[in-house]
């Protein structure tokens, strides 16, 4: 699934040049996982103003409203002027004037939604419950540290649920964990204030890292040029179970949490 980084990276692959667009037509394949929100055509003749992210959402700005989409569990954005006809998996083309803006999604569990504003009803149903965003200047270290004191289930879970920071999903909260040296079954509440602060800068430092290499392509990932990420090939403990560790030479270690696959050294990452 793409996580905060990979949808970075594809908003910073197009964002400078969808700026000043004006959508000559919309269409739409598929169904996907929930519906536009509005007809089609209502969007002809709209200007993009911007894009912006929040959490895993793309947000398109318009003149008028703006577009959340979701790239799911296998969904991917392009945009150029060239692109070919749609093929079976493409289920969005927002047609503008300096290119095509298409959603590829062969699972379909990806979105493309229309709210008439970021405080409308529709948008405030995705966007309510995130978390801060991790990358920002309102990520504080005591902030942080207080939330997760009245969280008694495990961290791992914490980071996953996104309601005190988003954007840390499965392949980074192991590798933010992992850099903090802290046990994924470790109860939040249990965190100590210093390590807490740990925990803080590894999911800063872990995430930039992340989007300056592109994201993690682990199947079928590219931002809106088409090109893959190489995050995952830098990985110290995810997809690594049964090798030694990078740090202590102690086999890497998985358990599910959540029905998640989590990855941890025992030597490194402390109870």
């Amino acid at each position: 699934m793409p996580e905060l980084p990979e949808v970075e990276v594809t908003r910073m692959s197009f964002a400078d040049r969808i700026v000043n667009a004006r959508i000559e037509a919309v269409f739409m394949g598929k169904p996907l996982r929930w519906p536009l929100g509005c007809e089609p055509g209502d969007l002809h003749g709209l200007q993009v103003l911007g894009v912006r992210r929040r959490g895993k959402y793309l947000l398109v700005d318009l003149s008028e409203g703006l577009l959340l989409i979701h790239l799911g569990m296998s969904g991917s954005v392009s945009f150029s002027s060239d692109l070919p006809p749609p093929g079976k998996h493409d289920h969005f083309d927002m047609v503008t004037n300096l290119g095509t803006l298409r959603l590829h999604d062969p699972r379909r569990f990806g979105a493309v939604v229309y709210a008439p504003g970021e405080n409308h009803a529709v948008a405030r149903k995705l966007l309510g419950r995130l978390g801060v965003e991790p990358l920002g200047d309102t990520f504080d270290a005591v902030a942080f540290h207080q939330a997760l004191k009245l969280r008694q289930t495990a961290i791992k879970q914490v980071l996953l649920a996104g309601e005190i920071v988003v954007g840390v999903g499965n392949i980074y909260a192991s590798e933010t964990l992992f850099l903090a040296g802290i046990r994924p079954t470790t109860r939040a509440a249990r965190l100590s204030k210093p390590r807490a602060a740990l925990l803080h800068g590894a999911i800063r430092e872990v995430l930039a890292r992340a989007v300056k290499k592109g994201g993690s392509t682990l199947k079928d990932f590219s931002n809106a040029n088409g090109e893959s990420g190489y995050f995952q090939l830098e990985a110290m403990v995810y997809d690594r179970a049964g090798e030694p560790c990078r740090v202590c030479g102690s086999i890497i270690k998985s358990l599910r949490q959540g029905q998640r696959s989590t990855f941890y050294c025992a030597t490194c990452q402390k109870p």
